[in-house]
């Protein structure tokens, strides 16, 4: 019996993996574990959504399964057109739809702050989608544009969601005290605003993927993985909307190199 057909279905696998870990972060994200209690109407008390700090962590899982999937599918030269569109797919739940709950639940939380919280319209919640719009539109948008083989057009959906899931974790984590910043509405529609902008934007973003193991073929790269490492070491979680902007800017400053 010729197991062939089925092995080269195990990339697919990772892939449908990749989807599962998106779907938990949903659920997750969706029950927060919030403890609210109103007096007389106006004062209230919150208790740190921690189950939404659990969600991000399965962004980032399914971002490694994410790469897993791919590397295997070259590996056992499996790739097809079926992997191309179920990795879309998968990539619109867990780097779209995800990340977009993470910040409606951010934004909810931060009208909490307020006496008047009880009267928050779900219309001022709803430019959180708009996060998993663009995701959806930068996902199509790869997958028929030619252009992007050595270099991407706009910053790719799965570094978006990492960008997005990292809140969380800076607020339980409270992360060079951001707690405050972070829940401002303000600073959230401006990020939303932002990000979503940058996914669907023609700008020449650069790829991660190293050419070979040499410094000049790759050079912005390992800019960017040192600066990285600096980042981490001393931001914590909150290095990763850093890693995000300094991804970007390095980009910018490099267009026309990467074009």
């Amino acid at each position: 019996m010729n197991h062939e057909p089925y092995m080269k279905q195990i990339p697919n696998l990772f892939t449908l993996l990749n989807l599962v870990c998106g779907c938990i972060a949903t659920i997750l994200i969706l029950q927060p574990g919030e403890s609210i209690v109103a007096i007389d109407g106006a004062a209230f008390k919150m208790n740190m959504p921690e189950k939404i700090a659990y969600a991000s962590f399965f962004i980032f899982a399914a971002g490694i399964i994410d790469f897993l999937d791919g590397f295997l599918a070259r590996l056992m030269k499996a790739s097809s057109e079926m992997g191309k569109q179920l990795d879309s797919l998968s990539d619109a739940v867990t780097f779209g739809v995800a990340p977009a709950m993470i910040m409606y639940q951010l934004l909810r939380m931060s009208y909490l702050k307020e006496e008047s919280a009880l009267e928050t319209s779900i219309l001022l919640l709803l430019p959180a989608l708009l996060i998993a719009c663009c995701a959806v539109w930068r996902l199509a948008k790869f997958n028929i544009d030619e252009r992007q083989s050595l270099s991407f057009r706009g910053v790719p959906t799965p570094i978006t969601g990492f960008a997005v899931a990292a809140l969380p974790l800076v607020i339980w984590y409270n992360s060079w005290n951001l707690t405050d910043v972070i829940l401002n509405r303000w600073v959230l529609y401006s990020f939303t605003l932002l990000i979503s902008y940058l996914m669907v934007s023609d700008m020449p973003i650069m790829s991660l993927k190293f050419k070979d193991f040499s410094f000049k073929n790759n050079q912005p790269k390992v800019i960017l993985l040192v600066l990285a490492i600096v980042l981490a070491i001393v931001f914590q979680w909150a290095a990763i909307p850093l890693i995000y902007l300094t991804y970007v800017v390095l980009s910018l400053l490099l267009r026309k190199q990467i074009s």
